[in-house]
């Protein structure tokens, strides 16, 4: 699933949710401006309204690092032409 905003582009890896049901509560816990949420047991939801509030402070990222592995979700800056934060 992805959603963008005007600057900043979300997207998370719909197989890594199916092969870790846990990493849908683990984003919305650590989102500090909360652009995830967990909707029912292992769903996620990406808060559009939020999306442009990123702080790029990768919590996301490190946590789907932790839990299922590089690229399970990407911080795409898509005011610095779609790089992607790393």
């Amino acid at each position: 699933m992805r959603t963008d905003g005007i600057f900043i582009g979300i997207e998370v890896d719909d197989e890594a949710l199916k092969s870790e049901p846990a990493l849908a509560r683990h984003l919305d816990a650590v989102c500090p401006v909360d652009i995830y949420k967990e909707v029912g047991d292992g769903h996620l939801e990406i808060v559009e309204r939020n999306v442009d509030e990123c702080v790029l402070c990768r919590l996301c990222l490190d946590v789907a690092h932790l839990e299922v592995g590089e690229d399970a979700v990407r911080v795409i800056k898509l005011y610095d032409g779609g790089a992607t934060l790393e």
